[in-house]
């Protein structure tokens, strides 16, 4: 039977991961592609999982059938995820969002709070009911705890490779979650038909359970759970003429057909339109910048080529070669899929060079040399874009421009609505391109500022008289740039509006480890769509590390006035300490998630790795504490150690980053220090895990159930990691960046530190 146990155990922990990373990948098609939404995300589901441990699951073990209470409540969690899944794929629909606009910040928590709540609940019960049933069938009482926690998070690692590797590249996320549905299914019935007791009562729930699996197999079979998948992504986008609609390693393309226009979304954005394309922007972003130039040959397009950017560049006579960097192979496979005469033109001209790779990773590697480089995404509305907006990106480009080369990149702008918000964006980057380039031409619209940048002062000197004597000596036909169009686009006085524009603005530097171009492009557009959070997220750039530290010397303070006062002992020492734990261990997943999106762009392919290395260090942690609880006499010293080493560890992080900075410019090196990543998960998993069954061992010395000690901790722990996530997300990495994150986590856990080891004796 203990076995038998250990099988739901592990059934746990996988049926809790694939069911994060599938909701996590279909919210992230709903916000639009956004990475901080993960933290937003993990932490709704750990804060709605402490709930449902500590309350729902109290309830639940109170009950005289354990192994039937643990079923009802697997398969509630295994079919809620269907209602779910939907519910998320009609998000938009239902809260008036238009196909193709973002979601503002409040939508975005407040809707994944209540996708996410039964399943999340429901799971988080599940948790101390097998402490309960590892108890009854096993007789251990302090180490069930500690052994439960580890087992899980073998199941976790096991769910985390099996949803990447399987899962996602051959199944459907309705697929994916019927055949888990069938997993804990025939778990139950295996735990259910062991037990040696079986009366009226388990007889039936044995029947329910055989039908359910019957049931679950004919939809499988009979086409139910693919017509039930295509009827959601209809409904998704309002019954629109969807021809294709797949997930990539990368994201998810949805492609629309409307009497034979078609447009390519990315994560619900609109990206690619053919064969008649957005031609007043278009026509703008490649004439107004190319004509700056004196005789353009060698362009290189980082995204966004297709559809029209090289169709334009080609109406150049001088042109001789296109380089077209293009991330996800997908999108142009689908354009190949779907042909057009415009993209026909441009994928299959000789002239023009197709990489499959990302943009920055292809700087580092190529040795050419161009006349432009065309940075095809419009702003850094994630971390995947924000990589191409940053000093580092910006010093690398730099190297790879001709004498009177040219970089060429766009952000949102306004000629009528100014705010603040927009103000910083815009201020931020250009700020960014003056610390590398001497000279910056910005030509302001309504919709795209167009930045030009480059070393030589021609761009300065360009004005409305050469640009159109160069217009009629290529013979340029287009429908925007006409010569009164450019005589409007190229006054003088708009480049005295654009300073007057900048005037109070952030002159903070955006960076690959301090992404503020990414926080501004927030701002903004919560500035649009959730205007009374603007005073808020003013105030989260105020913050800094110099006002953490008072705050931390402030809580000392507090303290020992607090400790003066009250000299009896309390037991407040350890559920901190595990809450400041699981903030930190939050934090370190999102340091790691986003410094690698931030190096190289595709953290969805590698998600899975991240997540299950993290995970595998969590379970050597736990199980490593369980095994020396027998051993050791004094478990609060050993605590204490671990508690150092965490502090250490957030303390050093970014000096391991500083350090081996300076050799990302090799190519090599570039590529193999992905396995870095691999190491710093597995220590910061390997440090978190190894807390908790030391910390249940020490609290159980002043409380007498098992059960509650565990939900306690357990819920103290998703605690600190549902206000990691959102603080993390939202404030701390955007604003204070990789090194400020870390000191911000240090000083937590010393606080957490001092408070624990100040405590008498007699109650550790």
């Amino acid at each position: 039977m203990k076995k038998r146990i250990f099988i739901a155990i592990l059934a746990m922990g996988f049926s809790g991961i694939v069911a994060e990373v599938l909701l996590l990948r279909e919210l992230l098609i709903v916000f639009s592609g956004n990475e901080l939404c993960i933290g937003i995300i993990f932490a709704n589901w750990l804060i709605l999982e402490a709930f449902g441990c500590f309350f729902l699951g109290r309830i639940a073990e109170k009950s005289k059938y354990t192994l039937e209470t643990f079923t009802v409540i697997s398969i509630l969690f295994s079919f809620s995820l269907f209602t779910a899944i939907f519910l998320t794929r009609i998000m938009k629909r239902v809260i008036g969002i238009a196909i193709g606009e973002s979601i503002g910040f409040v939508p975005m928590l407040y809707s994944s709070f209540l996708i996410l709540f039964p399943v999340s609940i429901l799971h988080g019960a599940l948790f101390p009911l097998c402490c309960r049933m590892y108890f009854m069938f096993s007789g251990q009482d302090e180490s069930s705890a500690g052994k439960v926690y580890a087992y899980e998070t073998v199941g976790t690692i096991i769910g985390g490779i099996v949803c990447t590797y399987l899962f996602i590249p051959y199944l459907h996320t309705f697929q994916a979650s019927i055949v888990l549905a069938i997993l804990n299914v025939i778990v139950c019935l295996v735990v259910l038909a062991s037990s040696w007791k079986i009366g009226l009562f388990q007889k039936t729930v044995l029947v329910f359970l055989s039908v359910l699996l019957f049931f679950s197999g004919f939809v499988v079979f009979t086409g139910h759970v693919d017509r039930l998948h295509h009827h959601s992504i209809q409904t998704q986008w309002k019954n629109l003429n969807i021809v294709h609609y797949q997930n990539s390693q990368y994201g998810n393309i949805c492609v629309i057909e409307n009497e034979g226009q078609y447009i390519f979304f990315q994560d619900g954005i609109p990206d690619i339109i053919t064969p008649i394309p957005d031609l007043a922007f278009i026509e703008e972003f490649v004439h107004l910048t190319l004509l700056a130039h004196p005789e353009p040959a060698k362009l290189l397009i980082l995204s966004g080529g297709a559809g029209g950017i090289i169709n334009e560049a080609f109406k150049h006579p001088s042109i001789e070669t296109i380089e077209y960097a293009e991330l996800d192979p997908l999108l142009l496979d689908l354009l190949r899929k779907f042909p057009t005469p415009l993209t026909e033109s441009e994928l299959n001209d000789s002239r023009v060079k197709i990489t499959h790779v990302d943009g920055l990773l292809f700087l580092k590697t190529t040795q050419n040399k161009y006349d432009f480089i065309f940075v095809g995404i419009m702003e850094p509305s994630n971390l995947q874009a924000n990589r191409f907006f940053t000093k580092e990106f910006f010093s690398l480009v730099k190297k790879r421009l001709n004498k009177e080369g040219i970089l060429v990149l766009g952000l949102p702008g306004s000629l009528m609505y100014v705010n603040d918000e927009l103000k910083n964006l815009n201020s931020c980057i250009f700020h960014t391109l003056k610390r590398v380039f001497p000279y910056i031409r910005v030509i302001p619209g309504d919709g795209k500022n167009l930045f030009l940048s480059s070393d030589s002062q021609n761009i300065l000197k360009i004005d409305r008289k050469q640009i159109i004597e160069r217009l009629y000596q290529r013979n340029i036909r287009a429908n925007v740039i006409v010569p009164w169009h450019l005589e409007k686009k190229l006054h003088h006085g708009w480049q005295d509006w654009f300073s007057r524009f900048l005037e109070g603005s952030s002159q903070k530097i955006n960076s690959d480890f301090k992404p503020l171009g990414l926080f501004y492009s927030i701002t903004h557009w919560n500035a649009l769509y959730a205007p009374s959070l603007s005073g808020l997220f003013s105030q989260f750039e105020r913050i800094n590390l110099r006002i953490i530290v008072l705050l931390f010397v402030f809580f000392l303070l507090l303290y020992v006035v607090f400790r003066l006062k009250h000299r009896r002992s309390f037991q407040a020492g350890i559920p901190l300490s595990i809450i400041t734990t699981g903030f930190a261990g939050m934090i370190f997943s999102l340091m790691i998630i986003f410094t690698f999106q931030s190096m190289y762009g595709y953290v969805f392919s590698w998600i899975g790795l991240l997540v299950s290395f993290f995970m595998a260090g969590a379970a050597c942690g736990a199980m490593l504490a369980t095994k020396v609880l027998t051993q050791i006499k004094n478990c609060f010293r050993l605590f204490i150690k671990i508690d150092l080493a965490i502090i250490c560890f957030s303390f050093g992080w970014p000096f391991i980053f500083l350090a081996v900075r300076a050799y990302l410019d090799s190519p090599d090196v570039f590529v193999f220090f992905k396995m870095l990543f691999l190491i710093i998960a597995c220590i910061c998993g390997l440090l978190i895990g190894s807390q908790f069954p030391l910390a249940n061992r020490i609290y159980l010395r002043s409380s007498t159930s098992l059960s509650e000690t565990a939900g306690l901790l357990y819920a103290s722990d998703l605690l600190g990691g549902w206000f990691g996530g959102i603080v993390g997300a939202v404030v701390l990495l955007p604003v204070l960046g990789l090194t400020g994150t870390c000191i911000t986590v240090g000083l937590l856990k010393l606080t957490s530190f001092i408070v624990l080891t100040t405590q008498s004796s007699g109650h550790l």
